[in-house]
């Protein structure tokens, strides 16, 4: 299992016109069945008047669970091509539905799979698209003798300190990446020889956003 993986952390959309038919893709992040079958009811609801609502999701880790939909356009040349794009940019835990108004000349087989490929590359395009990691909040406590080793051990690794707080010592709290975890810690002791204070926290998942760490 990948320690680090792509997903949705906003859905957007986004349009491709191909002869005259109009295509929208909406995207979602979605964390179960249940999420996607209320995302694509929905987008069918809004979209009643379309031709066409085709539709894939992906759940997962290790994709895990995934469906996709045709919608009513032939076999395989919707949903498959659909679900084939969140593959192939190992996209997790999203799901899109790409709506379909008909503009009066036919595609083809080859023209409506690359249709909506296109449409769902476009619509992921318009998303906020993240890499999630697991890691572990540690709270390092230290005097003020340690302080710039340890800013600098963090520094050197990439690591950002979330917050901070000075009293006579001083308690950081930091994110680290499980792969990590070990190496850092044993960094931090020989640094300090041995004067830090680490205390590890539980197991999350958090991902860097505009430059600011984001717990999950």
């Amino acid at each position: 299992m990948s320690l680090i993986y792509k997903a949705v952390y906003e859905g957007g959309s986004g349009e491709v016109i191909e002869k005259k038919s109009r295509f929208i893709a909406t995207v979602q992040p979605v964390e179960s069945e249940e999420e996607a079958a209320a995302f694509i009811g929905a987008m069918k609801k809004k979209y009643w008047d379309a031709s066409h609502n085709c539709s894939a999701f992906t759940i997962g880790r290790n994709h895990e669970l995934t469906r996709c939909s045709d919608d009513g356009e032939p076999s395989g040349t919707a949903g498959r091509p659909i679900l084939d794009v969140l593959l192939r940019e190992d996209i997790h835990n999203a799901a899109v539905v790409v709506t379909r108004y008909f503009g009066g000349t036919l595609l083809g087989t080859g023209g409506l799979v690359r249709a909506y490929q296109k449409s769902a590359q476009a619509g992921l395009a318009g998303s906020v698209v993240i890499e999630k990691q697991s890691g572990c909040l540690l709270e390092i406590g230290t005097d003020y003798n340690g302080l710039g080793k340890i800013q600098y051990l963090l520094a050197q690794r990439g690591l950002s300190i979330l917050d901070s707080e000075y009293t006579d010592k001083v308690a950081m709290h930091v994110m680290v990446p499980l792969n990590q975890k070990g190496e850092l810690e044993k960094a931090i002791i020989e640094g300090t020889s041995g004067s830090a204070v680490l205390t590890w926290g539980e197991e999350s998942e958090f991902a860097l956003i505009e430059g600011q760490v984001r717990i999950f």
